[in-house]
């Protein structure tokens, strides 16, 4: 009996410190130790949160001193991706008419294209009073070439008993109707040709085959997707000429190099355009047309707490808020007011130097009810 109760308790004292896995004596799994309230993240009363080391660990959440630097003055544009005209453009319709499919067929979005390449034929509908004129025209003028013919014929058997002139004369007849019956020939049943301007990519695509399109109708654009143009607008000339560079929000693998600023405003705002490129892609991570912010950078310099962008995440309210870490496993909102520096960094006000912020994992910090 003294012995069965001591393996008793010994498998109880074992059970009591396994660990996840570990087995008694007699081969039987022993559960795992249940977590305490104390090891896991909670949101305390007043708003800040209690967070374990283990948990930090876990969610990796890393910190740094907030200090003093200096950056480059910077303000954010309203911006869209825009064609670059020399390395896109659109293919229209002079006369209007009938879309037949080129020998491709019709070219479909995303298809890549050359330049020159047959994309469409459009032929010219003509009214039935316009195409009867034209054939009455025609049949005039046959007639017509066919005496002149004739005429010269006879005159250049007779060489030598009429002028020269006579005949040089009787001759250019016969050139200048054969070219005009020709040209009102080929204008019956006439096709226009859609060629593609420039090499690249068919972006848009807005016909069919028997489509009836208008004149100057837009049928394709065509464009380059490693080449492309992002255009901000800002309302304040002043901001616009001080603008030396930019980056896009959100896109730190773009780059961004200054063309120019325009010097007229254009629906009550100036263009500053930009030509975007990143490294190591054929194409742009953008789409023609695309809405887009710009962290302009402005000339001068600004002083403050630069951080992460990362760093910065949005209460409850709406609000931008900093983590900082208070003690070892407390962490508070502070609301602060941000200025992007550009597409990686801000520049922070409400913020004192010598606080610990937390740089990555903030989102997960604010998420913890």
């Amino acid at each position: 009996m003294k012995r069965l109760i001591v393996h008793t308790l010994l498998a109880l004292a074992a059970s009591a410190q396994a660990g996840p896995g570990a087995h008694d004596a007699d081969g039987r799994q022993l559960a795992a130790p249940a977590a305490t309230a104390a090891e896991a993240p909670a949101r305390l009363p007043d708003g800040s949160v209690a967070l374990p080391m283990p948990v930090q660990r876990r969610l990796q959440i890393r910190t740094q001193l907030a200090a003093p630097g200096e950056a480059a003055r910077s303000v954010v544009l309203p911006a869209r991706v825009v064609m670059d005209p020399n390395h896109g453009g659109r293919v229209q319709t002079a006369t209007g008419g009938t879309v037949r499919p080129g020998p491709r067929g019709l070219p479909l979005p995303g298809q890549k294209v050359r330049k020159g390449e047959l994309l469409a034929q459009v032929v010219f509908n003509a009214s039935p009073v316009e195409a009867a004129n034209q054939r009455a025209q025609l049949a005039e003028l046959r007639s017509s070439l066919q005496l002149a013919r004739q005429q010269a014929e006879r005159l250049q058997s007779l060489e030598g008993t009429v002028p020269r002139k006579e005949i040089e004369a009787a001759l250019a007849a016969v050139q200048s109707l054969a070219g005009r019956e020709r040209a009102l020939a080929g204008s019956v049943g006439a096709t226009e040709a859609l060629l593609a301007p420039v090499d690249g990519v068919v972006a848009r695509a807005d016909v069919v085959a028997g489509q009836v399109v208008e004149p100057r109708d837009l049928l394709f654009e065509i464009v380059d997707p490693g080449r492309l143009l992002v255009e901000a607008t800002t309302a304040d000339p002043a901001i616009a000429t001080a603008v030396v560079g930019g980056t896009l929000e959100g896109q730190p693998g773009v780059e961004l190099t200054l063309l120019g600023a325009a010097r007229s405003l254009r629906d009550g705002a100036m263009p500053v355009s930009f030509r975007a490129t990143v490294r190591g892609r054929d194409g742009l991570p953008l789409a023609l047309g695309q809405p887009v912010q710009v962290v302009a950078t402005l000339d001068g310099r600004v002083t403050g707490i630069v951080l992460p962008a990362a760093a910065v995440v949005r209460n409850a309210a709406n609000e931008p808020v900093v983590w900082l870490k208070t003690g070892a496993e407390r962490f508070v909102a502070r609301p602060v007011r941000v200025q992007p520096l550009d597409a990686t960094r801000v520049l922070v006000a409400g913020v004192e130097a010598g606080v610990r912020v937390v740089v990555q994992g903030a989102n997960l910090v604010a998420q913890i009810r």
